[in-house]
């Protein structure tokens, strides 16, 4: 029998209280790593909440930690406050994205400084940050999305941050072989997390069209990939996005 085991691995999870972070987050947990699920708090203390009552449910080896991962600043607090708690690094699981869409006539500067500065700017933080307190033989694992390759209308700045992540995973699998560790991405279809169910339900039934295998993803499908991905059985396998769309031609 062949199984994942990540004992003795600590992981990072950026948005990781909910939707696809925390379903990741939970199946890292489940195959024996400690994990770290970050947060950005705004306004009343219902995103530390959130995280922290996920950490909760995991039980032991599971820690909810502040981090905006717009402010490289704020990164590095949040990865020095998991090396204190664990002794250090293995994973890291870029996960943290927002969505502002609108089309590119309407939209104004705020909606796409801010999806670029979280859904890329803020990789490029926690991969910059990130890097240098790993383990040698450590993974990165980005979400990236279908919208990078397809482009759906209403998401210049979502569709221009995710395929920033898929030209930013080349090049840090590059710059940290000599270490060993991977880097990859994963890029998912639709999946009817908060976010998905946010896209207009006559827009799904036409995106459900284009899904050969005749329905949308669930978190979990994401995160088993993700396993993957940071498990030995990858261990040759980087600077690749790994498209989890029930099949959808993705380009």
């Amino acid at each position: 029998m062949i199984s994942i085991d990540l004992s003795g691995k600590t992981a990072v999870v950026t948005g990781g209280g909910q939707g696809l972070g925390r379903a990741t987050a939970r199946l890292l947990h489940r195959a024996g790593a400690a994990v770290a699920i970050s947060y950005f708090e705004e306004g009343a203390g219902k995103n530390r909440a959130v995280a922290e009552k996920s950490a909760a449910s995991f039980g032991e080896r599971a820690l909810a930690v502040e981090g905006d991962v717009r402010s490289r600043e704020s990164v590095t607090v949040m990865f020095d406050r998991v090396v204190e708690e664990f002794g250090g690094i293995d994973i890291v699981i870029n996960n943290a994205a927002i969505i502002r869409d609108r089309s590119l006539g309407k939209m104004d500067d705020a909606e796409w400084n801010s999806v670029i500065e979280t859904n890329l700017t803020g990789v490029y933080h926690v991969c910059r940050e990130g890097a240098p307190r790993m383990r040698d033989g450590g993974r990165i694992v980005s979400m990236a999305s279908i919208s990078g390759f397809v482009g759906f209308f209403g998401q210049a700045n979502y569709s221009a941050a995710k395929a920033g992540v898929v030209g930013l995973t080349k090049v840090l699998s590059k710059e940290l072989a000599k270490r060993a560790i991977t880097v990859n991405a994963v890029a998912p279809g639709v999946v009817l997390t908060e976010m998905g169910q946010s896209i207009p339900e006559a827009a799904r039934d036409e995106m459900l069209k284009q899904v050969p295998l005749g329905r949308f993803g669930e978190p979990e499908d994401i995160a088993s990939a993700i396993l993957f991905l940071c498990s030995d059985l990858a261990a040759y396998v980087t600077g690749q996005t790994i498209h989890v769309n029930g099949g959808w031609y993705a380009g």
